[in-house]
């Protein structure tokens, strides 16, 4: 599984969520291997999980998607049985969408770089995981700019950075750099790098980070 998602650059989410599954579709038919599985083992499963677990029908329909890929591009079996299992209706619901008001008493409760990141997602749009692996090359701040790299759809798209939020990103960026910079004078400091870029620039999972752009 581990492979087989690697070579797809699927989500980050998406490996672990995946091999979770299937790691719980294993357990319920007492560790048999998935090969020797059918329809009626993969029905059981559902129905375990929508009857006894309760979950949603979004999780349901993934937990689907989940053993149609390992089937598919893991055991090399296409088994048309497997698509024929009947996918949990979604039900169709309008957002809850909060008030400005509600959404500053939110923020209120929040501090520090959590107050921070709440501010930068309703400011800009960012789903959370966008926010949270937000790279210091992808602000802009001169033009008020952010790149938002393999969002959803593996698209890149960019969105405006609020003037109101542009100081306190800037400030905890720098924060950010004097920890990194006291990490790799201590031996330490060193980010993870997606793919393969690790191999192909050596050093840059230990480089420090540019800041004289900041609030420029």
């Amino acid at each position: 599984m581990h492979s087989a998602i690697g070579v797809r650059h699927s989500s980050i989410r998406t490996e672990p969520a995946y091999c979770d599954w299937i790691k719980r579709f294993i357990v319920f038919h007492h560790k048999r291997h998935p090969a020797g599985l059918g329809a009626d083992d993969v029905a059981a499963f559902s129905s375990h999980l929508a009857v006894h677990g309760q979950v949603a029908a979004a999780t349901q329909n993934q937990a689907k998607s989940a053993l149609l890929f390992l089937y598919r591009e893991v055991l090399a079996k296409e088994l048309p049985w497997l698509t024929g299992v009947r996918t949990a209706k979604t039900p169709s619901r309008l957002p809850v969408v909060l008030s400005r008001a509600e959404v500053a008493t939110v923020l209120a409760r929040l501090r520090g770089v959590h107050l921070l990141l709440g501010r930068l997602l309703y400011g800009t749009g960012l789903r959370i995981m966008e926010g949270v692996r937000l790279r210091i090359k992808d602000v802009d701040f001169d033009r008020r700019e952010i790149l938002v790299r393999d969002g959803k759809g593996f698209k890149d798209r960019v969105t405006m950075l609020p003037a109101a939020i542009a100081p306190a990103l800037g400030e905890q960026i720098l924060f950010a750099s004097d920890v990194h910079a006291r990490d790799l004078a201590g031996g330490r400091g060193e980010v993870w790098l997606p793919n393969a870029l690790a191999r192909k620039y050596p050093g840059a999972a230990r480089a420090r980070v540019r800041t004289d752009f900041i609030l420029s």
